[in-house]
């Protein structure tokens, strides 16, 4: 896969297909772009979809974090890929993010709004910022120093992989019959990426996530976020509050969330094709 140079940093990216408008897209925490591996082959040839590693992941560079993690805040996520669009010509694109993915684009969108048309979110992180409570700041730590444990603190990310009864705390989650083996596959592959995360990351992203919380900076800024979105949650979603995104359809001026009963946070891994769908017919409107 390529990497561009931008300013201090190299970044990782995957771009597929063609189409007039580009599709930027943002994983979310813990992650890297292999998250799409599983929809990317499902999508129209006609849309232009370019997936990224963000700075401190997957294959991008991973500068030192700075003590405060100023240098792993959600802005800096951001101003790095408006360099990369512009180091690759792209003027003007939609947007694609999931989870923690989508408080980044909540801050392009703040940065430079003239250059962003549709916003597809999948299970965001608000821009409201979120607020980690200290036994989940533990199980972050423990998930990074064993890989054990980071199968299954993940495996809450995509609940409808794993039979419910081995989703509780103490237990070692075990896949549901109706997992395929690629999404298998795919899940011990994510897991395996975890291991090359920056501590900018791992500590840096909870850490800025609090910072939004508190400041609401960001959040006072949503009204002027005119841009069509439209919101995806998955009702089993174990991480992100479900009232975080309907403070976001009140205050975004062209908002609607749509909930699948029968989904968790993760609908890319969980079902692939019925998001690949959904990806598909909102993007070529």
């Amino acid at each position: 896969m390529p990497r561009l140079q931008i300013g201090d940093i190299a970044i990782n990216y995957l771009e597929q297909g063609h189409g007039e408008i580009p599709i930027l897209a943002l994983h979310g925490n813990l992650g890297c772009l292999h998250w799409l591996d599983l929809t990317f082959p499902l999508l129209p040839g006609d849309l232009r979809v370019i997936a990224t590693d963000w700075r401190g992941c997957g294959e991008s560079d991973k500068p030192e974090p700075e003590p405060d993690y100023g240098n792993y805040r959600m802005e800096v996520h951001a101003r790095d890929h408006l360099r990369l669009l512009d180091a690759m010509g792209i003027e003007r694109c939609h947007l694609y993010g999931h989870s923690t993915g989508g408080i980044i684009i909540a801050h392009l969108l703040t940065l430079a709004p003239e250059r962003f048309d549709q916003v597809l979110l999948l299970d965001p992180v608000s821009p409201l910022g979120l607020e980690l409570a200290p036994t989940q700041l533990e199980v972050l730590g423990a998930m990074k120093r064993d890989r054990d444990a980071c199968f299954a603190g993940l495996a809450t990310a995509a609940p409808t992989l794993f039979q419910p009864d081995t989703l509780a705390a103490g237990q070692m989650p075990q896949f549901a019959a109706t997992a395929s083996d690629a999404q298998r596959d795919l899940f011990n592959r994510l897991i395996d990426k975890t291991r090359l995360l920056s501590d900018g990351i791992w500590f840096g992203t909870p850490h800025n996530l609090g910072r939004e919380w508190h400041a609401g900076d960001l959040a006072r800024r949503m009204p002027d976020m005119t841009q069509e979105h439209l919101i995806l949650f998955g009702a089993r979603d174990y991480w992100i509050p479900r009232q975080h995104l309907e403070v976001m359809v009140d205050k975004l001026p062209r908002a609607r969330l749509e909930v699948f009963p029968e989904v968790g946070h993760s609908m890319n891994l969980e079902q692939p094709a019925r998001f690949a769908r959904l990806f598909g017919d909102y993007f070529r409107r």
